[in-house]
């Protein structure tokens, strides 16, 4: 959600900038900009490519800042996008997050003559910023940030110092780049591959001043900090689209290296038993708790309500599942022998990170399951496991989700074996962990047959995605596939709700997809199907081999391998992937960055 970036080397500044922006494409923008000392700023409505045809010269300078608009405050215009500057026109600013207390500011500021011209609360900090400002910028930012409540990542540079950039983190993350003919600032850190895999994380309430040599951190309140520099393990090629026409169609069929990646060193297969050195530290208090809450938003969310599923089954271990967005904002009755696990992707999620700190303050083990090594939820949570799925461009999760499904598994497995289950059990699992990439596969090379199917079903404008079990999560996660990628209005219920209210909705155009493996639920399923095909409507079955029963119940049968029960869930949400790409696709729509979303929401 936004994105910035920054420069300051011995290098032109401005193709560096839009090759930044660029790379946060897949964030989620609406509008971009940016600002070159001695020039001034260029700023564009709509794609990057809008703003490159605004640059009809080549920008003179080395060092600069940029940055992609989510709108919040303000549609999006080139008036609300970034860069701000100040009355002065002296000082710019670009800003993720949302200052809280702009209006009040702003009120105060309009009462020293100050006038606005966006609708933005970015726009309030900068003129902030300009009438603190006396010659030295970081006092400056310091002594305006004092007055700010709300989340920040912001980039400041002056017309008066060219060779320094003020950034500040609250909240919103912002990343230095260590390179060798300058340094980098970004939201992300995968938008500093193409220079560098030298990185150093901001961390709230820090304030960094970064020039061409160096780079030098303190508090808000002035205390020097000393900071390590930490090393992205992900390629600049990783980011690439490798041939593909969609960076989500290529996330899918990277699925199986992303569950070999995760998987790779944590299993013990002939001792039936799960490595994570992440969480060998708390061992003890994990394997002993009375209860374990899960708390994540999105696809994520639905990664833990199979985990729900699962760790129960197998461990007896009771678990509760929380949307990180309400989990603060309830009377939350602790357990002082619970743990709160945090489940992201980019590991900065705002209302994730909210929910492991209220826990924090309740004294609770935090942990966490996260993509982005060094981001804010793996730093700050007591323990954890990185999914090391590889970067996620595409704005709708595939293979990150179905890595932290794997990583559920290899926990239910870590804890199933110290609270009891079998040996042969464990192997059980462990073995279908590791032929789960050539299961998955299969399902793959089916991906022309699936498109033929999705052609079919692209006229539809609505939907229904139903399962039952471990299935249940699967349905809503295939739901919101399609919602995210095709625009279609999609509902997902557990099949035994059908008859509790949502079958009214159905008749010969509104279609089903039901997920109905070969499992002990399957009867139940089947009856919910004859309970769909009563009411005329459309069924795409997602089945498993060897099920001679389903052609004849419904209208199209995507077959996957049967498999563990453990990892089913895993085989079968793969094709709801490739259905939703493919409707997408006919449809022509842009899969990667559909209207109003972002990948990774840093604001509340």
């Amino acid at each position: 959600m936004c994105g910035i970036f920054g420069y300051v080397g011995s290098r032109t500044a401005e193709p560096i900038l839009i090759e930044g922006l660029r790379t946060l494409e897949y964030r989620g923008y609406d509008s971009a900009g940016i600002y070159v000392p001695g020039f001034g700023a260029v700023k564009a409505v709509g794609p990057i490519d809008n703003l490159a045809a605004e640059i009809t010269q080549t920008i003179p300078g080395t060092s600069g800042i940029a940055h992609t608009r989510w709108a919040t405050h303000g549609p999006p215009t080139v008036e609300n996008a970034h860069p701000h500057q100040d009355m002065s026109g002296g000082v710019w600013i670009v800003h993720n997050g949302i200052i809280e207390n702009f209006r009040e500011l702003r009120e105060g500021l309009i009462a020293q003559g100050i006038t606005f011209n966006s609708d933005t609360d970015t726009e309030v900090l900068s003129k902030l910023i300009g009438t603190l400002y006396a010659g030295d910028l970081k006092k400056a930012v310091q002594a305006a940030l004092v007055r700010v409540r709300g989340t920040y990542g912001i980039a400041v540079m002056s017309e008066k110092d060219t060779k320094q950039m003020i950034v500040a983190r609250m909240g919103s993350p912002i990343v230095l780049g260590v390179g060798t003919d300058g340094h980098f600032v970004s939201s992300d850190p995968s938008a500093l591959l193409a220079h560098t895999k030298d990185v150093v994380y901001l961390d709230d309430g820090e304030i960094a001043v970064v020039t061409k040599d160096g780079y030098d951190v303190v508090t808000i309140a002035g205390e020097k900090r000393k900071k390590s520099t930490e090393t992205v393990e992900w390629e600049a090629e990783a980011i690439q689209k490798d041939g593909y026409d969609h960076y989500l169609l290529k996330e899918i069929m990277e699925i199986p290296q992303a569950i070999k990646n995760t998987t790779r060193g944590r299993l013990l297969v002939e001792k039936g038993r799960a490595k994570l050195g992440g969480v060998e530290g708390v061992l003890d208090q994990l394997t002993n708790l009375n209860r374990l809450v899960m708390v994540a938003c999105g696809s994520a969310a639905y990664a833990t309500q199979v985990g729900k599923y699962l760790i129960e089954e197998y461990t007896k271990l009771p678990v509760d599942t929380e949307l990180a967005s309400e989990y603060r904002y309830r009377t939350v009755i602790p357990d002082k022998n619970s743990a709160v696990l945090a489940v992201t992707q980019s590991g900065e999620t705002a209302d994730t990170l909210a929910a492991i700190r209220l826990a924090k303050k309740m004294d609770l083990l935090t942990l966490g399951i996260v993509n982005v090594v060094g981001s804010t939820i793996a730093r700050e949570t007591d323990a954890g496991v990185y999914n090391h799925a590889g970067p996620e461009i595409s704005i709708a999760s595939s293979k990150a989700v179905v890595s932290q499904i794997v990583v559920m598994i290899l926990l239910t497995l870590l804890i199933g074996r110290e609270k009891g289950m079998t040996q042969e059990d464990g192997k059980e699992i462990a073995q279908a962990l590791q032929d789960l990439p050539d299961q998955v596969q299969k399902v793959l090379d089916q991906h022309k047959d699936i498109q033929k199917i999705a052609e079919k079903y692209a006229h539809y404008t609505n939907a229904m995605y139903i399962g039952r079990k471990f299935h249940a999560p699967i349905a809503y996660e295939g739901s919101l596939k399609l919602k995210e990628v095709t625009y279609i209005h999609a509902e997902a219920y557990a099949g035994g709700e059908l008859k509790h209210g949502s079958i009214a909705l159905l008749d010969e155009n509104f279609p089903v997809i039901a997920l109905v493996p070969q499992d002990d639920v399957y009867e139940k399923m089947v009856s919910n199907i004859e309970e769909v095909k009563a009411r005329s409507a459309p069924v795409l079955a997602i089945a498993t081999q060897g099920d001679t029963q389903i052609a004849d119940l419904v209208d199209d049968v995507i077959y996957v391998p049967k498999v563990h029960p453990i990892v089913q869930p895993i085989v079968s949400v793969i094709p709801t992937y490739l259905f939703a790409y493919y409707v997408g696709v006919s449809k022509g729509l842009n899969v990667d960055r559909p209207r109003n979303l972002a990948k990774s929401v840093t604001v509340e």
